[in-house]
């Protein structure tokens, strides 16, 4: 894959991850009211008192260490997790929101091909 379009890709996705990780902290944009089941959820995430900071920080970290291009291989096996979780709950619970979500999952895949060889051996 061109190095300059996976450059883009991963500063793409580490934005990503960046800004939708530090809203969970600072709520500079305003999210869409929730009902049903996606309320139930996500209200059952937040009554641990931990989920949410858990996965706003593995978010930005995954989202920084994409950005400065540090142990990337590392960045996309947890970004790997959250995109899967990211489309599955957009697919279930809240189809509405299912573009992005396809688009960071669509941008991890991509990532992770061009650094395949990152992770070879784990399979």
């Amino acid at each position: 894959m061109n190095s300059k379009l996976t450059i883009v890709f991963r500063i793409l996705l580490a934005l990503i991850l960046l800004v939708f990780g530090s809203n969970k902290f600072f709520h500079f944009l305003e999210m869409p009211p929730m009902e049903g089941p996606s309320a139930d959820f996500m209200g059952a995430l937040n009554a641990t008192g931990y989920m949410f900071t858990l996965i706003a920080l593995t978010e930005i970290i995954a989202g920084a260490l994409l950005l400065i291009n540090k142990w990337s291989g590392l960045a996309l096996i947890f970004t790997s997790i959250i995109s899967v979780n990211i489309v599955l709950f957009h697919l279930v619970l809240a189809p509405a929101g299912i573009a992005l979500a396809a688009v960071v999952a669509i941008l991890n895949i991509l990532l992770l091909y061009a650094n395949w060889n990152k992770f070879k051996t784990l399979f």
